[in-house]
């Protein structure tokens, strides 16, 4: 879809602070993270939300969803993840999207308020990318996965 940044980060048009890349889709640093190393991980079609996904993408998409959130606590030396996704309301960008953000215990996420924050600069978002991006490919390898 033309207007829709996150087609434009499939695409290559618009730049983004990529972690990995998988037939079922992207995932990508949060320009506003909840916590440095909070990655999105999208589709590649165009698709508004959960219930536009097609059945047969499912498998893949949640598999590359579960590869990213097995690698972010690993390249953030956190302790776990929160995976979330809106529908609709609360969506900043209508294409279904999937947050996870690392965690650790006593780092003040409270329920649903997501207070955010910023990278140093370009660097320093490259440089996380990088770091969680290869924990996926390393776990993707061990376990066998695809890699692109």
């Amino acid at each position: 879809m033309a207007d829709c940044v996150f087609c434009g980060i499939v695409s290559g048009s618009v730049p983004a602070f990529l972690v990995a890349s998988d037939p079922a889709g992207l995932a990508f640093l949060d320009i506003r993270p909840v916590f440095k190393g909070h990655v999105l991980v999208i589709p590649r079609p165009h698709v508004v939300q959960l219930t536009d996904l097609p059945v047969p993408d499912l498998p893949a998409y949640f598999g590359f969803v579960q590869r990213i959130a097995a690698a972010v606590p690993l390249a953030m030396d956190a302790k776990g993840t929160f995976v979330a996704m809106n529908n609709i309301v609360s969506q900043s960008v209508p294409h279904l999207h999937t947050h996870v953000v690392p965690r650790t215990k006593g780092d003040g996420l409270r329920g649903f308020f997501w207070p955010r924050r910023k990278y140093d600069g370009d660097d320093e978002a490259a440089a996380v990318a990088e770091t969680i991006g290869k924990e996926y490919l390393r776990l993707s390898v061990a376990e066998g996965g695809r890699r692109e």
